[in-house]
């Protein structure tokens, strides 16, 4: 299915995009494992949230080692998850619905079972053996350099065909294709073009800066002892300061032509920066300029704090290096612990939920949303024995795994598998929680109040994509005020598990509540009054 290019409005400036991990939001065969149209079949449930668009996590044909991140055809859909065919019902159905669709694309490496990489690893002399990063060994036999994976272990794994070591910066079965190979930049361009041509409005790209590599394949030093890689609890990957194996300056060159992609059909995309010490500073760097990238986001918001300095730090320090830039904020997603769960000072997990939409809803930038955190889902504690994720085995039990954020959506607790399936879930369902069904017909639910928020969101220019500035207060509230032109507001939140009190500056004494995000305050004696965990935006 061909489609016309679409505008080059700047729909995303601002917007909000709904993340779905395919294998766990609704199956339709009974298989127990989500699929494409499982998807369609709930649209009108996403487009009941309010939000702008879907992000589909990879559904591409893959050996599922890493569970899709392992692509071994990038133009074809993988039985599991239906056909080309479904694909393009879904598009079709999302686009009527005025949803727009980003899909996952993961460039940085293939699965070892690509026909790319089964012909690259052949011989040394075929039309593909420079695909890949191949490095002779050291005269001992060890690997060329001490580059890391993330999931554990070295980064490079020999290969007796063609007796080289290859590089896989995650399993071993996800070999690195070498970017600084122009045919290999070609057919990934190719890759993105085939789906923009089925109508996809853009893509989240996975590890963006993981593409190149330093081709001089040089040590990385340690970390600093002072650095964010200090000491970590189970993979001595944060011990090295990662100055050779991602973030290369020839990214920069790809990521145009990316753009330049991009711009043909009025599409977008938003990368996912990995990079533990500098990702503010490489957010800034790929979006800033009308070449670049639309969008990044890094984890600053997807670790375990969370205060007033950390937020206003991450958001003034992206702004401040990138005057041109756009972020995309997030809080959960498919690889962390859920932030329900991850900052759980609040007895009431529910008041949680309701407080972080509410925060980062009230942010400058564009919005990630993962599947389930509109429902106030927290993290799912499994054994060992039910484990999937190949990272969480290999650490188990010091690092609890991925599948604690990725188990089933809940649809209706009077179903069987609370309507996720009608067979057995491919992992088991969250305990405890409370389901849409049940939420639609509590007033007072997770679910109103983000649907709330998001309607409030949408209808502010000035929230959407206005300046932000912070004001100063107490260590335990975030203040700042958001405008466009004529309209401005004021937003305050109280991290606190105690009341705390806002004196309101004099600028803002003729604010009055906007009752959408005012959430266990008062006004008393020209202050506010913010019970634990409590927000408000006020109307300047």
């Amino acid at each position: 299915m061909q489609s016309d290019k679409k505008n080059s409005s700047e729909w995303w400036r601002g917007a909000t995009l709904y993340q779905i991990y395919p294998r766990s939001f609704q199956d339709s065969n009974g298989d127990g494992i989500g699929d494409l149209n499982g998807i369609r079949q709930r649209l009108d449930a996403i487009k009941a949230l309010g939000v702008d668009g879907i992000w589909v996590s990879p559904f591409f044909t893959s050996p599922m080692k890493d569970f899709g991140y392992d692509v071994s055809d990038y133009k074809d859909v993988d039985p599991m998850f239906g056909t080309l065919e479904d694909f393009d019902a879904m598009v079709e159905e999302s686009h009527k619905r005025g949803i727009k669709v980003v899909i996952d694309l993961v460039l940085s490496h293939t699965a070892d079972v690509h026909p790319w990489f089964k012909e690259s690893r052949s011989s040394r002399d075929n039309d593909k053996a420079h695909w890949y990063v191949w490095a002779e060994p050291k005269a001992d036999g060890t690997p060329p350099n001490n580059w890391l994976s993330v999931f554990g272990g070295s980064s490079w794994e020999w290969d007796s065909r063609r007796r080289q070591y290859y590089l896989h910066n995650f399993l071993a079965a996800q070999p690195d294709l070498n970017f600084h190979n122009a045919d290999v930049q070609d057919a990934l361009l190719d890759v993105a073009r085939f789906w923009l041509e089925r109508g996809v409005d853009g893509f989240r790209l996975d590890t963006v800066n993981y593409y190149f590599h330093d081709q001089k394949l040089r040590s990385n030093p340690p970390a600093s002892a002072t650095g964010a890689n200090t000491v970590p609890a189970v993979n001595p990957y944060g011990l090295q300061k990662h100055d050779f194996d991602k973030t290369q300056p020839e990214n920069i060159g790809f990521l145009k032509r990316f753009r330049a992609l991009l711009n043909e059909y009025g599409a977008f995309a938003v990368g996912e920066v990995g990079d533990e010490e500098r990702s503010v500073q490489t957010m800034a760097e790929y979006t800033s300029g009308p070449d670049m990238l639309q969008m990044c986001y890094s984890f600053e918001l997807l670790g375990p704090q969370f205060t007033p300095d950390h937020i206003r730090n991450t958001v003034e320090g992206f702004f401040k290096v990138a005057t041109d830039g756009w972020p995309c904020w997030a809080f959960s997603n498919h690889d962390v612990e859920r932030h329900v769960t991850r900052w759980s000072q609040h007895p009431h997990e529910a008041e949680v939920a309701k407080f972080c939409i509410s925060l980062i809803a009230s942010l400058r930038g564009s919005l990630c949303l993962y599947q389930g955190e509109e429902l106030g889902l927290t993290e799912t504690a499994l054994t060992y024995e039910q484990l999937q994720d190949p990272y969480g085995i290999r650490f188990w039990p010091d690092f609890k795994c991925r599948d604690g954020c990725r188990t089933p959506y809940l649809w209706d607790s009077t179903a069987p598998n609370a309507g996720f399936t009608d067979g057995k879930p491919w992992l088991p369902l969250p305990s405890g929680q409370m389901a849409l069904a049940q939420q639609e017909e509590d007033q007072g639910s997770v679910l109103h109040h983000y649907r709330a928020v998001l309607k409030a969101r949408h209808g502010s220019p000035c929230v959407l994509s206005g300046g932000l500035d912070f004001i100063e207060s107490n260590a335990a509230i975030l203040a700042f005020s958001r405008s466009n032109g004529d309209e401005q507001r004021l937003c305050v939140f109280n991290f606190a598990a105690e009341t705390a009190r806002f004196e309101i500056p004099a600028g803002f004494g003729g604010a009055k509540f906007e009752p959408v995000f005012t959430r266990g305050v008062s006004v008393s004696h020209g202050a506010l009054v913010l019970e634990p965990f409590s927000s408000a935006m006020l109307v300047i």
